[in-house]
């Protein structure tokens, strides 16, 4: 995926299955909820998300570096404009 996709509920999907292979995913807008807020705009792109997340590759790690890996992840759509994700993470049952 290019640099050039803004962050997007469908772009974020994409890229944390390509990456992390999920057997979970759920990843919401939150954007909404935060108008007024810095980091927050009216370009339509979400700024603000949470996502919900069990992948295999997070066994054995602690939660920062389970966090780590979904941050590293969409790193490209944070430089563009990703303002805020909340990152809930599991280790697949």
């Amino acid at each position: 995926m290019s640099s050039e996709v803004s962050p997007t509920t469908d772009h974020l999907l994409a890229r944390l299955q390509e990456r992390l292979t999920p057997t979970a995913l759920q990843v919401i807008d939150e954007s909404y909820q935060h108008a007024g807020h810095i980091g927050a705009n009216a370009s339509g792109v979400g700024t603000h998300f949470r996502v919900r997340i069990a992948s295999p590759f997070f066994t054995g790690k602690s939660r920062v570096a389970c966090h780590r890996l979904v941050y590293d992840a969409v790193q490209d759509f944070i430089d563009q404009g990703l303002h805020a994700m909340a990152i809930e993470t599991e280790i697949p049952k």
